[in-house]
Formats: structure tokens, C-alpha cells, sequence
């Protein structure tokens, strides 16, 4: 059964991811051509509207799947995400665009705390390093597929044609994901609706963890949703060729998670999650600073390597802090946190865009990454065993 779950949630994955970035990757051709969005701060706003609406419905979700099967929710939100995708190919202007963007952020909100705390339930404490490795990897991988297929797309067609063709992938994709399920029929979203008190006692075991899991969706965000207008709009690279370098870029993250396994056991998580803390840190300055198109690329890709590897460390952290019955609130805690972490950064950042230029926001991670570090040098993180 554990095969079956890691492989139908490492396909929800991703989907999940490259439907996220997919839309996000034809916002500089949209702002080049003047058409829906014209200002830096339009992205922050979409950007902060679909990151707080997915982070408002994770909660609600936990709450309401209660007795819904796993297997349920996957094509629920398959559907949903697929369905808004083709809708948005027929905004035309910058309000029905957030409107049919939000709606799709609303089935995006499924995976990250049902998904993965299915993956958790399903894998014991000495395969789980690895199971995560290898979903979050495979989320990273739709994130590169995306990248690419969506410039290249974009740029010798037009921004609505990437998204026929996601809306298409998504939907057959996710049935896949789902057959692979359909007969284990044990397998639910959540066992039991949460109460205030449980949300309060899952925060408390991972409240050393916050401000590592936020920092970590803010850099997401902030590359996912402005390094392609940075290479477009200050370099001159091409919208193709800008996919291939974020292709790239999570590249890197997603072989790195594959690999962290084995580096947590060679290295040790605690020290693993602080060197990647400080390679993102240190590189996203080096991004704020480059004056050239071949170190801005180089930056990116660093940046990726180390960025990749928090995610799988502090779910790993989220994992071992929460009971196996509450892991579905523990998760859900991350990963809204994580998307605060996103949305608040990136709306921040669509302003000062607009205000100090496009490569500023990679100024302010660097900036929030000096905080954490030296917060986690103030409390260290442990090589913590599962309750």
C-alpha cells in the first residue's frame, strides 16, 4: 500500500506545483504586452490573493474532510484546478483574471495537508526522510516540466495556449493518480475534525519551527513569482530561455530532495537545515546584486540547491513533532505557514518592484534570512526521534 500512496501523491504533487507555477510564468509576457497586468504590484496583489485563499481553505479543508477519503479529495481537486486553468484563457481583464487565479488557488489548497500527511501515515519512521525526499522531488519536478513547456509555449504561440495544454496534462495526470488509489479503501483525508485545542497543541510542537517554514515559502514565492520578470525585464532573456534557467533552477531542487535522505543521515538534519538556511540566504543577495545576466542565472540556480532541501528538513521536523493521529493538523500547519510566509513576502516585494526595481526583492530575503539564521542560532534545532 505505501508504493501505491507514494506514487499517487508524488503525481498529485506534481500536478499541484506545475498548475502553481504554470500561471505565474506568463505574467511577464502579460506585463510586456501591457494586457491584464501593468505594474509589478498587480503580481504582488495576484500573488497575495492566491497564496492567502489556498492558505484560508488548507484550514477549512483539515476542518470539513473529515470521514472524506484520500482518494476523494485527489480528484476533487484535480478537477477544480483543471477546470480554472482553461477558464482563465478567457479573461480580459485584470479582475475576471484574480477571479478564475483565486478560484484555482481554492484546489490547490488540497495537496500539502492531506497529500502529504497521507505519506507520513503511510511510512514508517525509518523510510520517512526518504518518502518525503521523493514527493516533495516530485513536485519540484512538475515545477521544471512547467517552466519550460509553458516559456517556450508562451513565447511562440501566445499566454493562453500553455494553459490548454495544462488544463489537458493536469486532468490525465490526475487520473492516473487516482487509479493508482482506487482500491485502497482505508486510506482517509483526515479521522476526525480537529478542534481548536488540537490546532493549539499541533502549533506548540512546531512553534520552533515557524519562522524556518516561513522564510522558506517566502523564497518560493518570491522566485517563483518575480525571477522570470527579473531575467525577462532587466536582462532581455527571452521568455523561452527564462523558462529553461527557473527550469534549471528547480532542477536542482528537485534532485537535491531526493537526495535527503541520505545527506540527513551523512550530515545530520539540524546541521543539514542550517547550511541550507545559509546558502539561500547568502544567494539571494548575490541575485539582488548582479549586474550581469550569467551571474543573475548562476545566483538562481544556488539558490534553488539550497532552497530545496528546507522543504523535505522541516517537514521531516513537522512529522516527528506531531502524534500519527495528528499529523493531518501538523501538516496543515506547515503548510500554511508557509504559504503566509509566501504571500505576505510576495506582496511586499510587488511593491517595492515597482518602487526600487525588480531584482529588490531578492534584497529583502537575504535580509529576512540573516533573521532566521541567527534565530537558530539563538535555539538550535535538534536531531529530534518521532513521538
Amino acid at each position: 500500500m505505501k508504493n501505491k500512496v507514494l506514487f499517487s501523491a508524488s503525481l498529485f504533487h506534481f500536478i499541484n506545483d506545475a498548475s502553481a507555477v504554470a500561471i505565474p510564468m506568463i505574467f511577464p509576457l502579460l506585463y510586456s504586452e501591457r494586457f491584464i497586468i501593468t505594474k509589478y504590484s498587480h503580481i504582488g496583489i495576484l500573488s497575495y490573493l492566491g497564496l492567502f485563499i489556498t492558505f484560508l481553505f488548507q484550514i477549512l479543508i483539515v476542518n470539513y474532510s473529515k470521514n472524506l477519503s484520500y482518494k476523494s479529495m485527489l480528484i476533487i481537486s484535480i478537477c477544480g484546478i483543471s477546470l480554472f486553468i482553461f477558464l482563465m484563457t478567457f479573461a480580459h481583464t485584470l479582475l475576471l483574471f484574480i477571479v478564475f487565479y483565486i478560484l484555482m488557488r481554492v484546489f490547490l489548497s488540497f495537496y500539502h495537508p492531506l497529500g502529504v500527511a497521507a505519506v507520513s501515515r503511510a511510512h514508517p519512521e525509518s523510510a520517512l526522510d526518504s518518502a518525503m525526499g521523493v514527493q516533495s522531488g516530485s513536485g519540484n519536478f512538475g515545477v521544471f516540466i512547467a517552466f519550460i513547456s509553458v516559456g517556450y509555449l508562451a513565447q511562440n504561440w501566445n499566454w493562453r495556449f500553455p494553459l490548454y495544454i495544462w488544463a489537458g496534462a493536469g486532468l490525465f495526470l490526475g487520473v492516473l493518480s487516482f487509479l493508482s488509489v482506487k482500491n485502497i479503501s482505508n486510506l482517509k483525508a483526515t479521522y476526525r475534525r480537529p478542534d481548536f485545542s488540537l490546532w493549539l497543541k499541533s502549533l506548540k510542537g512546531i512553534k520552533k519551527y515557524i519562522i524556518g517554514i516561513f522564510f522558506g515559502g517566502g523564497c518560493w514565492a518570491t522566485t517563483v513569482y518575480y525571477a522570470p520578470s527579473l531575467l525577462n525585464h532587466k536582462f532581455n532573456v527571452p521568455l523561452g530561455q527564462t523558462g529553461v534557467s527557473m527550469a534549471f533552477w528547480i532542477a536542482l531542487g528537485t534532485l537535491m530532495p531526493y537526495l535527503y535522505g541520505l545527506l540527513s543521515k551523512k550530515i545530520g538534519r539540524r546541521r543539514l537545515c542550517f547550511i541550507c538556511l545559509a546558502g539561500t540566504t547568502l544567494f539571494s543577495f548575490v541575485l539582488w546584486l548582479s549586474p550581469v545576466q550569467e551571474l543573475a542565472v548562476l545566483s538562481l540556480l544556488l539558490t534553488g540547491s539550497f532552497l530545496f532541501l528546507i522543504f523535505p528538513a522541516f517537514q521531516s521536523y513537522t512529522g516527528i513533532s506531531a502524534e500519527h493521529k495528528d499529523q493531518d493538523i501538523a501538516f496543515s500547519l506547515f503548510a500554511n505557514i508557509q504559504m503566509l510566509g509566501g504571500a505576505v513576502i510576495s506582496l511586499i516585494s510587488g511593491f517595492i518592484s515597482d518602487l526600487f526595481g525588480i531584482n529588490s526583492p531578492f534584497l529583502l530575503l537575504s535580509l529576512l534570512g540573516i533573521l532566521v539564521l541567527i534565530y537558530y542560532l539563538n535555539y538550535p534545532l535538534k536531531d529530534e526521534e518521532r513521538k
